[in-house]
């Protein structure tokens, strides 16, 4: 078992203060690339920090299907996803004149095939191929970057 230290606090849930954790789910959107692996990242729209597609739960659809779906919408991408779910890591949404939210996003794989010019969160992102190490090391959070690191295409054809 892998320990993972972070740099964010973690949420208190008590009664005074109520906070419901949240679940979305995640897209690792990768390419095989002159035998290396990368990944895609799309850029927040709030801070411009690097991220992996991202979102809530949709009916009717399974959660690696909710991931690529975002992976359609914030980054643009066709593809094959995966029900593999590569792990799970927290973050804390801040949400504008709100109470900010305990997330916690289950990564699933997404094998890029294409990249479209024209989807819907187009003008409000940015897109960039990183390799692992370098994708790992402008993650801001921090239970993200060992999954990153860590992952290996072998491993989903099994």
């Amino acid at each position: 078992m892998t320990v993972v230290k972070t740099k964010h606090k973690p949420q208190r849930l008590d009664v005074s203060h109520k906070h419901d954790v949240r679940t979305q789910f995640g897209a690792l959107c990768y390419r095989v690339h002159d035998g290396r692996v990368q990944v895609l990242l799309v850029s927040s729209r709030g801070t411009g920090r690097w991220i992996i597609p991202k979102g809530w739960p949709m009916d009717g659809e399974t959660p690696a299907g909710a991931a690529a779906t975002e992976a359609y919408e914030e980054a643009g991408v066709e593809g094959k996803s995966s029900d593999i779910c590569l792990g799970i890591y927290s973050y804390t949404k801040n949400i504008p004149k709100g109470d900010n939210l305990p997330i916690v996003v289950a990564v699933f794989p997404f094998k890029v095939k294409r990249l479209l010019k024209n989807f819907p969160e187009a003008g409000q992102r940015k897109r960039k191929w990183f390799s692992l190490k370098k994708a790992a090391s402008v993650i801001s959070e921090p239970e993200l970057v060992p999954l990153i690191r860590s992952f290996d295409v072998k491993h989903l054809n099994r």
